[in-house]
């Protein structure tokens, strides 16, 4: 047998060099209530001016969240840290920690970008959650992408963020 022929042997057992027999359709991705957060703020900090633009803390000083399967309290000490580009847009990236009333902490970094009303319509604020669940009955949380979406609170004794998280589906 000469190599051309042996390669081909080869790439054929390996299934090189064919035509797929199926092609996968790809559904357009959609989006699934998964819980919503009501969370507490302090007052901010002002770290100041950096290169990137004018930093800012806000303490996260608990608050609670709800939705199918998840409930619970948000850990008091988390924090915001926003940085307030030259474009007048904000960059957040929130950490902080939820515990759920049968007593699971989990950690959420929340990341999203508020920019200034443009034509005097607001612009909707989108965030990227990440989660870290211990493995068990949130789990779920780690292997799924989520999709936020960010809005003052209002009704309340303090100042609040109201933040909608969607599941991916």
């Amino acid at each position: 047998m000469n190599i051309r022929n042996r390669i081909s042997l080869i790439a054929l057992a390996f299934g090189m060099g064919t035509a797929p027999s199926h092609t996968f359709a790809q559904a357009e991705p959609g989006l699934e209530f998964a819980f919503e957060e009501i969370v507490t703020l302090g007052p901010g900090l002002a770290v100041g001016e950096t290169p990137r633009g004018m930093r800012n803390m806000i303490p996260i000083t608990g608050g609670t969240f709800e939705g199918p399967g998840i409930k619970g309290t948000i850990i008091p000490g988390g924090w915001d840290w926003q940085l307030t580009r030259g474009d007048g847009c904000t960059e957040i990236e929130a950490d902080y920690m939820l515990r759920t009333d049968d007593g699971v902490v989990i950690n959420v970094i929340n990341e999203g970008v508020l920019c200034p009303p443009k034509d005097g319509k607001p612009v909707p604020v989108r965030t990227q959650p990440r989660f870290e669940a211990p493995l068990g009955k949130y789990e779920w949380l780690n292997s799924t992408a989520f999709i936020g979406t960010l809005e003052m609170a209002t009704g309340l004794d303090e100042p609040a963020v109201k933040i909608r998280f969607y599941k991916a589906i």
